[in-house]
């Protein structure tokens, strides 16, 4: 089993937060700039039904889609990995150990 293979469901389930944050802040740029999703297809160079695909959030968002909605609208598309915060049980089972990356006991060499 490789290291990043996990359960499936939990994998699905954080592909649709994602998913869902994306059209959230794609929907708030698109009203902060007054710009309907008929504005945007048409910026993008797709139907409006392909639109409403991306919109929906249930759609295979790629980075490719993102960007090109982003350049449809002349904005920026920022992906931001950070680490959830850790509940006080989790952190007192942990090591001391001061790396602001925690791995399942690999170390990692500079």
């Amino acid at each position: 089993m490789g290291v990043f293979a996990r359960d499936e469901g939990r994998a699905d389930l954080a592909a649709v937060q994602v998913a869902r944050q994306c059209t959230a802040s794609l929907a708030g740029l698109l009203a902060g700039l007054g710009k309907t999703r008929s504005d945007l297809a048409k910026a993008m160079g797709v139907s409006p039904g392909r639109v409403s695909q991306i919109m929906s959030g249930d759609a295979n968002l790629t980075v490719r889609t993102l960007a090109a909605a982003a350049q449809a609208l002349d904005a920026d598309v920022q992906i931001t990995f950070s680490a959830r915060p850790q509940s006080t049980d989790t952190r007192a089972d942990e090591t001391m150990d001061s790396s602001p990356f925690r791995s399942n006991g690999l170390t990692a060499r500079y």
